[in-house]
């Protein structure tokens, strides 16, 4: 065999195991993020069709934090259990902190964007807090994906 068909086989394996992990990644990450928006719309505006709102209205960065925080617990589990159960750390302690850790740089990214919209941008809307929460979970999700496969879920 060539040096360049080999070449080209492992590069066709590296690209398929990518993707593997990143259709794994995306589906935990699609499920974190329906428990996140629809957490942070159940606590700022209240069940649909409600007029009083929700129980932390007045506070939505707050609920953006507490959603994004929960979320991120159901997102440490599906990776590390079903995308990354194979690169797992021994010490589950240390690979918590360093997923916590990269994750509260998420939370930031995601609260940093509703704060932007309505504290920079005067916006408090549904749509604009949903408009700002979607574009700081796109950055933060990319942020995660890089710092999990990089630092977090390491090959042991």
């Amino acid at each position: 065999m060539s040096v360049l068909v080999s070449v080209a086989l492992r590069a066709r394996d590296a690209v398929r195991g990518v993707w593997r992990e990143v259709t794994k990644f995306g589906v935990v990450g699609a499920l974190a993020f329906v428990v996140d928006n629809g957490g942070y719309n159940l606590l700022v505006f209240g069940l649909p069709g409600g007029s009083e709102g929700g129980v932390m209205r007045a506070l939505p960065v707050q609920a953006s934090v507490l959603a994004t925080g929960i979320a991120a617990l159901l997102s440490w589990a599906g990776n590390r259990y079903w995308t990354y159960r194979h690169r797992h750390r021994e010490k589950l302690t240390q690979e918590l902190v360093l997923f916590l850790l990269a994750n509260v740089v998420g939370v930031a990214i995601t609260a940093g964007t509703v704060y932007a919209s309505r504290h920079l941008l005067g916006l408090d809307s549904v749509l604009s807090d949903n408009v700002a929460r979607v574009f700081g979970w796109v950055l933060a999700t990319l942020f995660r994906f890089f710092a999990y496969r990089r630092y977090v879920f390491v090959a042991p």
